[in-house]
């Protein structure tokens, strides 16, 4: 909603801020089945450019719902030992593998609960995906980043790990996403999670941050 300039009255950010978190979980749980089967049904139409899913880069896939029909697919053909789960836990309850089955199968999976539509990962769930993440890289694995369509929750989450792997500023890590999988959406509030992450990152190792600023790279491994 926007205002003018002459509007009497401007709305109390931080009450905003609160129906936005009361309504979000609710509204989230109201749509989920409704823009799910609009996400199956837009990768079904003919000549559709929005996959399940989308390697980013040889330790990285990014997708929707790993649903059951499809996680033989994910083990045998695209080499996923983990799991990152961007959903809470009543999204994926029905369709998609227990931790326990994903086990017996040889997958270890984290799930980093966030809500749909209004919810943004939290700082420290972005470091803690970050981390999972790179322990399978460097065992040779691929790790399966999932959200409901794989657009959002999880977009933002793969961004950081680019972001810590190759030290790229936040756009710099959304463009290479956006050019693999164009339907990803990454709005301000992630943007700013992202920028708050970079932060993090370049605090922590100055020295690497200015070594990769001399050899940007706009491609992924």
């Amino acid at each position: 909603m926007s205002f003018s300039k002459d509007s009497p009255r401007q709305p109390d950010p931080d009450l905003t801020r609160m129906i936005s978190a009361a309504l979000g979980p609710g509204m989230a749980r109201l749509f989920y089945y409704p823009t799910l089967l609009y996400t199956l049904v837009r990768e079904r139409l003919p000549g559709s450019q929005r996959p399940w899913f989308s390697r980013i880069d040889r330790a990285v896939v990014l997708g929707a719902l790993p649903l059951r029909g499809r996680c033989r697919q994910l083990i045998e053909q695209e080499n996923i030992r983990g799991v990152l789960t961007m959903n809470e836990e009543y999204e994926t309850r029905f369709l998609c593998c227990s931790p326990e089955e994903w086990e017996a199968m040889g997958v270890e999976q984290m799930r980093l609960s966030t809500v749909d539509l209004t919810g943004i990962p939290s700082l420290e769930n972005l470091q803690k995906g970050v981390k999972f993440v790179l322990k399978h890289r460097e065992c040779g694995n691929s790790v399966y980043v999932h959200c409901k369509a794989g657009r959002c929750r999880s977009a933002t989450m793969v961004a950081a790990y680019l972001i810590q792997v190759h030290q790229w500023t936040p756009q710099e890590a959304i463009e290479v996403i956006a050019k693999i999988r164009p339907h990803i959406i990454v709005r301000r509030k992630q943007l700013e999670l992202l920028e708050d992450f970079h932060k993090a990152v370049t605090d922590e190792n100055p020295a690497v941050t200015a070594e990769a600023n001399r050899y940007k790279t706009t491609t992924t491994e």
